[in-house]
């Protein structure tokens, strides 16, 4: 599960990193990424907005992506800033896709 600590909480939070940050899409997902939010720990956040889904498949997929970022986390730079945003297809992605595209766009922000 992923730490509280690391979890993104504020309104400011996100716009700084989406506004400020970089971004990649792969396959249902898009990342924004930014090196220098947070002074002692990688943040996450997450946008299911309502193109995803009724309630229960927003719940759904926000779960799947909470559990792939928190086998991730240790792999993001320590105080930077990632929002994972879902696109409508990520509705009837499988987990396994999910990770791949995360993974896919974790790897070209990190490095970058």
């Amino acid at each position: 599960m992923l730490p509280q600590a690391h979890r993104m909480r504020r309104a400011s939070e996100f716009a700084a990193v989406v506004r400020g940050g970089h971004r990649a899409r792969r396959g249902c997902l898009v990342v924004h990424h930014r090196s220098d939010v947070h002074p002692d720990h990688a943040v996450v956040g997450l946008v299911v907005g309502k193109g995803v889904g009724g309630s229960v498949v927003r719940h759904q997929v926000s779960r799947r992506l909470r559990a792939l970022l928190a086998q991730r986390i240790e792999l993001l730079p320590a105080g930077s800033g990632t929002v994972v945003r879902a696109m409508p297809e990520a509705a009837t992605a499988s987990s396994a896709v999910l990770g791949s595209d995360l993974d896919a766009a974790l790897r070209r922000l990190v490095s970058a």
